[in-house]
Formats: structure tokens, C-alpha cells, sequence
């Protein structure tokens, strides 16, 4: 069980642990993984289970808002020409042909619509989560609406448990952003993507070369492209693709053939090798889930622990993202 996996369960009869303290938590955490003194990093805005894709989009104005519904899993979606001639054997293909092609399917079909700092992205998400020891399937459905900014209180779920989460305090941040003006200063460039996420400052911080970048390094990077990706369904154009490319280019990163996703399609898989964790553990990201012949992004696969000793449960976790939506206020029905 992961630390992300550890801070999600522990309760102690308290409420859910709201954003800022998740963030904090696992700035020590990595402090301590690190066993060095180390700068610290803006803190982690996220929820451990909320997945994101982003597919086509509809824009509608009503009542002076503007309302963006994407459906990931509609009919007749346009296909994307793969980078060969022919799609790969998923048998064969590799981590980097799939992310490349993810980022050419994203290039050709992504949608942008730039949300104000004062408004809220909503985002309705499908999770089937099915335990290890009995087979008991359950399906959550988590509705949440975050504050761009990170200056209104947003209302987050988790599992079908929903709870405000305070605004961000006076010099604390998040990571991954959502404000339309850092996202858009995020380089579009895969390997200037990459060093500019080594301490969120900037390209030439400390290294000059993908080559010169440690394994714990690596592993930081990953987390912070592995979070953007999950946690922001709308970016600047060209942000989304140049993500899909600097994932594929983290040692690593490996592709995973016949792996299902929540609506039983077939596809090939994403996920990480953390060298910097101990073996048999896993870290943050668990599986993206992509078509295999247009290397559309289908969904998340991740794994759950509940509890401790022979108590604990496991569970699979598959998921989606059914639509999201840009709003004025939070609780605002698309």
C-alpha cells in the first residue's frame, strides 16, 4: 500500500482530511522518502481516486455562464491516424508508440475553453470498484466542483463521500494548477515540459539534460505529470499532448497489453516501474487505459487498501470521466 493509499484511509473518527493537509502530509512524505533536505514543493492538490480524459466538447451559454459538457464515452467518436501505417500489435507495442499516439489523437481532437480564476471546474466521474477477496462489485458516482484559482471552497467527493474543502491559505499553492494563467506557462515542449516540473521554477532550474535527471527525480517528475493529467480535463492547446510525450519519455514507463476498462472495452495500458519504491509496492498513477488502434484515452485502472492486517481489503478500481462541465458557483448543475 502506497502513502497516498495510507493518508485516504486513515480516518481516526474525524472527517475526510481536507486538501491543504493532504498536501502537506505528502510534502513530508516525500521529505522523508528523500532522507535529505530538500526545498519544499507546492503543496499536492488532488483526490486519490479522481481520474480525468478529455474527448470532444459542447459549448452552451446559460445565463451568462459558460457550460462545457464533455461525454468520454459517446458513439461515433473520430479516429485519429495512428503514427504507422498500420495500428501495433498490442502485443509488441511500446510505451512511447502509445503516448505518441495519445498525444496525436489529443492534437486533432482536443478542445479548449479557458475558465476565469473565480469560477469552478465540475467534473462527474464513474468508478467501479470491485473488492479482491469476495468479488463484491460497487459503482460510485462522484460529482465535484474545484475552484480554478483555489480561492473558493470547492466540494470534493471521494467513493460517494462528498466534503467542502477550504480555500488555499496565503502562500500556499497547488500542483497540478488550474488557473488558465500558469497552465499557460507550462512549456509545450516534452523534454522542456519535463525540466521545468523538476521544482515547478522553471526549464533551466538545476539540470541542462534529460541525462543528468537522479531516479528520484524521475519519480517526482512522473507524479507531477501523472497528476496533471488526472486532475485537469481542459489546457491550453498543445498542453495535453506535450504531457502524453514527456510521460512516454520517463525510464520506466512501460505498456501493459489486454488490460479492461470500466465499460469491459479491451485496450493497452500506461503505468510505471517506481525504482525509488520498495519492490512490490506501487506508486502513484496506476494504469491509463487507451485504445489500442486510435490510442484514445478510455479510463483509469488503479488498486485500494482498506484497513490493517487481516482486516485490510483490497480493491480494483476502474473509471472514467463521464462529462465535466466550467461553471460559475459551486453545486451549479451543467
Amino acid at each position: 500500500m502506497n502513502e497516498l493509499d495510507e493518508l485516504r484511509d486513515w480516518e481516526a473518527g474525524a472527517p475526510p482530511l481536507d486538501d491543504g493537509t493532504r498536501h502537506r502530509a505528502r510534502v513530508r512524505l516525500f521529505a522523508a522518502m528523500n532522507e535529505q533536505d530538500a526545498p519544499p514543493r507546492p503543496p499536492w492538490h488532488r483526490r486519490p481516486v479522481l481520474r480525468i480524459a478529455l474527448a470532444g466538447a459542447v459549448a452552451a451559454a446559460v445565463t451568462g455562464t459558460v457550460l462545457v459538457a464533455v461525454d468520454s464515452g459517446g458513439q461515433g467518436d473520430p479516429r485519429a491516424n495512428p503514427p504507422a501505417s498500420s495500428a501495433p500489435s498490442m502485443r509488441d507495442v511500446s510505451a512511447r508508440a502509445v503516448l505518441n499516439g495519445a498525444a496525436a489523437y489529443a492534437r486533432e481532437h482536443e478542445r479548449t475553453v479557458a475558465p476565469r480564476d473565480d469560477q469552478f471546474i465540475y467534473t462527474k466521474e464513474i468508478i467501479k470498484e470491485t473488492e479482491k477477496g469476495t468479488g463484491e462489485v460497487k459503482r460510485h458516482v462522484d460529482e465535484n466542483w474545484r475552484s480554478v484559482d483555489g480561492s473558493q471552497r470547492s466540494w470534493i467527493m471521494e467513493i460517494g463521500k462528498g466534503w467542502w474543502s477550504e480555500p488555499l491559505k496565503e502562500n500556499e499553492g497547488m500542483w497540478p494548477p488550474r488557473d488558465w494563467g500558469t497552465l499557460k506557462k507550462l512549456p509545450r515542449d516534452p523534454e522542456k515540459l519535463i525540466l521545468s516540473l523538476l521544482h515547478k521554477t522553471g526549464p533551466d532550474d538545476r539540470n541542462d539534460s534529460l541525462d543528468e535527471i537522479t531516479d528520484q527525480e524521475w519519480s517526482d517528475i512522473h507524479f507531477s505529470l501523472a497528476g496533471l493529467l488526472k486532475l485537469v480535463p481542459v489546457m491550453p492547446e498543445g498542453l495535453r499532448p506535450a504531457a502524453y510525450e514527456a510521460l512516454g519519455m520517463i525510464p520506466g514507463v512501460k505498456a501493459v497489453p489486454d488490460q479492461k476498462d470500466a465499460k469491459g472495452r479491451t485496450g493497452v495500458a500506461i503505468t510505471y516501474d517506481d525504482p525509488t519504491l520498495p519492490e512490490g509496492s506501487s506508486g502513484y498513477g496506476g494504469f491509463f487505459i487507451f485504445d489500442p488502434e486510435t490510442y484514445r484515452f478510455l479510463g483509469f485502472r488503479d488498486m485500494r487498501a482498506s484497513g490493517e492486517g487481516k482486516a485490510m481489503k483490497q480493491y480494483v478500481q476502474l473509471s472514467y470521466l463521464e462529462s465535466w462541465a466550467i461553471t460559475d458557483r459551486a453545486k451549479q448543475r451543467p
